[in-house]
């Protein structure tokens, strides 16, 4: 991107006070924005700086800290520059604003943010499971779900020795490590 696109842009972001940005590269753009100015930044970036292409959303889960971060990937073909969009959003309230008045590809996103963080998106077109269908656990990718005690709580262990792994067994093959002595515990030996 030439100096003057460079400067350009810096000075079409200095319009929304509550921002920070932070060029990476030449081509890679942070902003650090609150909550209530995403949709304002998006507009602006999509109208005036031609960045047409949503590439992602991706959510990062900051349980120490009660809150979400949201990250809007988008990319300008024109100034082949991807600017990176950082908000974060209370774990507790775990609703925010859909941007599908701006990119309707977000829906794909917002819905596997849904299903994976339980996060819910107002104004998105469907909220639906599509991955998970006949999950009924918790949200599965936030940091407070765990994994083993889900498991351990929803199935029962069951001895898995077929006469063929018997077999590979005796000639030196099989599991290389046993489950009693895998990181994984089991009912019975609790």
């Amino acid at each position: 991107m030439s100096k003057e696109l460079t400067r350009w842009m810096d000075d079409l972001l200095q319009e929304i006070d509550t921002l920070r940005f932070e060029r990476k590269n030449e081509r890679r753009v942070r902003v650090d924005v609150d909550s209530k100015s995403v949709h304002s930044l998006l507009e602006l970036l999509r109208g005036r700086a031609s960045f047409v292409h949503l590439s992602a959303i991706s959510c990062v889960d900051w349980i120490d800290e009660g809150e979400f971060e949201l990250v809007y990937h988008i990319w300008s073909y024109e100034m082949n520059t991807l600017v990176s969009v950082h908000t974060r959003i209370s774990r507790d309230s775990c609703s925010y604003i859909s941007v599908y008045d701006i990119f309707p590809n977000c829906a794909f996103y917002e819905r596997d943010i849904h299903e994976m963080y339980g996060m819910y998106f107002e104004g998105s077109p469907c909220m639906d499971k599509f991955i998970l269908t006949e999950w009924e656990g918790p949200p599965p990718m936030r940091k407070d779900f765990d994994s083993e005690a889900w498991v351990n709580e929803h199935f029962d262990w069951q001895d898995y020795h077929p006469d063929w792994l018997q077999e590979l067994e005796t000639q030196g093959g099989g599991i290389a490590i046993h489950p009693d002595e895998q990181r994984f515990s089991r009912r019975d030996k609790e």
